[in-house]
């Protein structure tokens, strides 16, 4: 299975980096970290696309999940039947948020040990005959940032990116106003925690390893973020008032 992984994504994932090594000129490897990123974006474009449409439509239909949890909560399968048909009506596979990022997820673990360990000098056995072999690779960006070691601005900035991006996702929900809905339901709370919580993951890990994984998700979560603005540029819905019998 590792093998299988091995030729199928972190072969080619290397190759292409190194490639992009190669041609890119002055051999400026922050600058093919981000074509690399570039073009795993628009590889994963349409999965991505599904998933955040997919996400952003859950998020903005919890208000209506959470009444009719509270309105059928001793009737189960009533509730399960009324879930079925709000999915059904609103033309949402819950299911269709994780099916997308399970398929990116080999990509993320195999872009992840490429900049781990495929970066260091010696280490790039698994290159292709056709593709150049440097002798050693600089790992110096720009001329001045060593993505080789972990740089607290960029995690910073990784951190910054990840909180727009969550912001953005979980921003502008519709309300919906019922007979004796609370203002925030657990969801809305996770969501905000999850909001704050993820950057600062991503600069702790950030400033813990080397730069080069950390640049990467930088320009990987602005990727992120530039999709969602056109996942969700006609998304935009007016606010819906509800009302139960109480």
């Amino acid at each position: 299975m590792v093998h299988i992984l091995t030729v199928i994504f972190y072969q080619p994932l290397l190759n292409l980096l190194i490639f992009l090594y190669n041609v890119i000129p002055g051999h400026d490897m922050g600058l093919a970290i981000i074509a690399i990123t570039v073009i795993i974006k628009l590889v994963l474009y349409p999965l991505s696309i599904q998933s955040l449409r997919a996400q952003k439509a859950m998020t903005d239909l919890q208000p209506k999940i959470s009444e009719i949890k509270k309105q059928y909560k001793d009737q189960k399968e009533e509730q399960a039947k009324q879930l079925m048909n709000l999915y059904k009506q609103e033309k949402i596979n819950p299911l269709s948020s994780c099916l997308p990022l399970l398929i990116q997820l080999p990509f993320l673990f195999a872009i992840y040990q490429v900049f781990r360990t495929g970066l260091s000098n010696g280490s790039l056995a698994l290159l292709y005959s056709f593709v150049y072999h440097p002798a050693t690779i600089n790992t110096i960006a720009f001329g001045f940032l060593n993505l080789a070691k972990p740089q607290f601005v960029l995690a910073l900035l990784a951190g910054a990116a990840q909180f727009w991006q969550g912001k953005m996702l979980f921003a502008k929900r519709p309300k919906i106003k019922t007979a004796d809905s609370k203002d925030e339901d657990m969801t809305a709370i996770m969501n905000k925690q999850m909001t704050y919580m993820m950057p600062i993951v991503t600069v702790v890990i950030g400033m813990s390893l080397p730069s080069g994984l950390t640049l990467y998700w930088l320009i990987f979560t602005l990727g992120t973020v530039a999709q969602q603005l056109i996942a969700f540029r006609h998304k935009k819905k007016p606010e819906v008032e509800v009302v139960t019998n109480g």
